[in-house]
């Protein structure tokens, strides 16, 4: 089995490779480097060069509010750059993955959201990532998608690294308080990848570590976890500093179709916390 996995030098994509890895799985991790996915013909060449079994599509824009004014950029890269390795892996004959984002939602309520549930997403950059899903389902039979939120790892920035550096620099930080989600950490979701990769379970899905918090409860850990003395001070989203994107303040994901299909439900988020604060030499 040959794996193609997009995104490398990103947080997942960094993390699926060293997972494949550790299984004997042979990959090759690519980045805008080795080709442009929003050029069709680089792509296809690409990929029916290499002739993998397996797509994973990691890759994607995701400067959400940096989105709102690069519309076109940002919709080259998530919809038509799914659209060039779609049709490239259909070439090969190739199983898709692709990672989604809880942003396909609109957001609302307090429930999880099954992964029936209708789409609506608030921003160009859920709106985006939601075209890149239909050109997945439009052009595949053998796909698997992934949708999932607030991630982070080692191989790149994220909350956790913002909260850690705020953390020593400041006695108290404002962190929103009414949006909700699940923290998910890179190499725990790239087990799943890696397990969903083998079967032929194809589907939509939701993949985010277990657990809910608000932003300002997820700071809180963090602090505690690193033993730094920040306070944290709650705001809502209406007393924060405006965002140009619109952030959806429910972003809890039922994962009630992993088991149904036979996957493993991710470990706690505040496991994932303290094996990534070990992992990046924090404690």
């Amino acid at each position: 089995m040959k794996v193609l996995v997009t995104g490398f030098k990103g947080q997942l994509g960094y993390d699926v490779v060293k997972e494949l890895d550790k299984r004997g799985i042979t990959s090759c991790g690519v980045d805008i480097d080795d080709f442009d996915i929003t050029d069709a013909g680089q792509t296809l060449d690409f990929i029916k060069n290499y002739d993998p079994c397996v797509v994973v599509h990691c890759a994607a824009y995701t400067a959400v509010d940096r989105a709102e004014d690069d519309v076109d950029t940002c919709r080259r890269v998530n919809a038509e750059g799914t659209k060039n390795l779609c049709l490239a892996a259909k070439a090969v004959d190739a199983k898709f993955i692709y990672i989604s984002t809880d942003y396909v939602y609109p957001g609302n309520g307090d429930e999880p959201y099954e992964v029936t549930d209708a789409t609506a997403p608030l921003s160009v950059y859920g709106k985006t990532k939601l075209e890149g899903e239909n050109y997945v389902r439009e052009i595949l039979e053998k796909y698997f998608i992934i949708r999932t939120s607030w991630v982070f790892g080692k191989n790149g920035n994220n909350f956790v690294k913002t909260m850690l550096r705020l953390g020593k620099e400041l006695e108290s930080l404002t962190v929103v308080c009414d949006q909700v989600g699940s923290p998910t950490y890179t190499p725990d979701l790239a087990v799943l990848i890696c397990d969903m990769l083998m079967t032929e379970n194809y589907g939509i899905y939701h993949g985010t570590n277990e657990g809910f918090c608000s932003w300002a409860e997820f700071a809180a850990e963090i602090m505690t976890q690193a033993n730094l003395g920040a306070k944290i001070i709650p705001v809502t989203t209406a007393e924060y500093k405006p965002s140009k994107a619109s952030r959806p303040t429910n972003s809890r994901l039922s994962k009630k179709c992993l088991v149904e299909n036979g996957f493993n439900r991710l470990p706690p988020w505040t496991d994932a916390l303290a094996r990534y604060l070990k992992e990046i030499d924090v404690n």
